[in-house]
């Protein structure tokens, strides 16, 4: 067939508007390798450089930072750690539940409660169940010198699914207190997407206790579940809200393209499966509509799939250029992205060239302004960017 490419409407990316016959392995490389090239153009950064701050972690997939200058990192295989200020390891912590550790499940997110300096709380989101019968659960504890103590089971998600795939798993509290939780679609349950009466696809809001909010969305709906904020999502792997005015931003993986950036206000849908910029692995067409009338569009999107992972905003003078940006961290393009914010609008997408060429989990910014990586490997590192010079 003949190739064709158009313009995306929502960023300076490039798709095949005809799919390449599988079999012609070569041509379609070298079309991907134009793709990248074309990708890259105009929007490269290069003036940061990565020192290592620890290694020899095993897929590592969130971060945390601690009041007196330690780290938290958790590792999919199961395993919470302390990383001291001179990148030793500690031990796994102890009084962690029994966790699946299957395909893309696991140990996931962390964050620390919002009063714990004083509460010494932190949550988790990890993967239960087995390869037929799983789904994501979120739980509490307190952090203890070598164990987490007092652990709590505060939410698990309805119903079952029967992938170990897609969990979503990304927290993050509000500035009310509450806490978001993205929940993937577990990829063959995508329709259920589109059903309020799961929570497949979604973005829960909860209290501390796990509860459902009084003013969710569809609280007082007997055909929904309470705990819902927000629905429509494919597989949710980023979720940050800025603190200076409460705007919510979220990223999901699209299929074979169409990477979303979504603005998440309460109630919304966000259109997966009935509308979306990618296409099925096997090349069909998963819906003939790439926006929806009754759901939000991406604020931003990625033809090829970059397959977004940690996101973070920015705040701190160590790249004052960057503040009030997003900074999101990708797996299959192994970058680290700039999303240029102007009054909550995108205006521009970078790609911030780094000295590394490793798969990127999570990027969190620490209290001081640095900007930190977790590699993606049974070799993960934590790197931290400095300025370059």
């Amino acid at each position: 067939p003949i190739l064709t490419f158009e313009p995306l409407t929502s960023g300076p990316q490039t798709r095949i508007k005809q799919t390449l016959p599988m079999s012609n392995l070569r041509l379609r490389s070298m079309i991907l390798v134009a793709l990248f090239c074309s990708l890259m153009a105009g929007s490269v950064s290069s003036q940061v450089r990565t020192e290592t701050v620890a290694e020899g972690l095993e897929y590592p997939w969130a971060l945390a930072f601690l009041p007196d200058g330690e780290l938290l990192v958790t590792e999919r295989v199961g395993n919470l750690r302390r990383v001291d200020r001179d990148g030793s390891l500690s031990a796994p912590l102890t009084g962690l539940p029994e966790i699946l550790v299957k395909g893309q499940g696991g140990l996931m997110d962390l964050a620390l409660a919002p009063d714990f300096e004083s509460s010494r709380e932190i949550y988790l989101s990890y993967a239960i169940g087995n390869p037929e019968a799983n789904a994501t659960q979120l739980a509490r504890g307190r952090l203890g010198e070598d164990a987490l103590e007092d652990f709590t089971i505060i939410f698990t998600e309805q119903p079952l699914r029967n992938r170990p795939v897609h969990y979503g798993a990304r927290m993050v509290f509000l500035n009310d207190g509450s806490l978001l939780l993205t929940l993937g679609d577990a990829f063959d349950l995508r329709e259920q997407a589109q059903n309020l009466f799961t929570h497949t696809g979604s973005i829960v809001r909860l209290t501390r206790d796990g509860q459902a909010p009084e003013d969710n969305p569809f609280i007082d709906r007997t055909d929904a579940r309470a705990e819902i904020y927000s629905y429509g999502h494919r597989n949710p792997q980023g979720v940050v809200v800025d603190r200076q005015n409460g705007v919510v931003w979220s990223h999901e993986h699209g299929p074979r393209g169409g990477d979303e950036l979504n603005r998440i206000e309460a109630g919304v849908n966000y259109g997966w499966p009935l509308a979306t910029r990618g296409i099925d692995y096997s090349g069909a067409r998963i819906t003939p509509f790439e926006d929806w009338p009754e759901a939000r569009s991406p604020e931003w999107g990625w033809t090829p799939s970059i397959a977004p992972a940690g996101m973070a905003l920015y705040r701190g003078s160590a790249f004052p250029e960057w503040d009030g940006d997003l900074l999101i961290a990708s797996l299959a393009e192994r970058s680290l992205r700039r999303i240029d914010l102007d009054d909550d609008e995108v205006v521009d997408d970078t790609l911030i060239a780094l000295d590394v060429s490793e798969r990127l989990r999570d990027v969190r910014v620490s209290p001081e302004g640095q900007v930190y990586l977790l590699t993606d490997s049974t070799e993960g590192r934590i790197l931290r960017l400095l300025p370059e010079g």
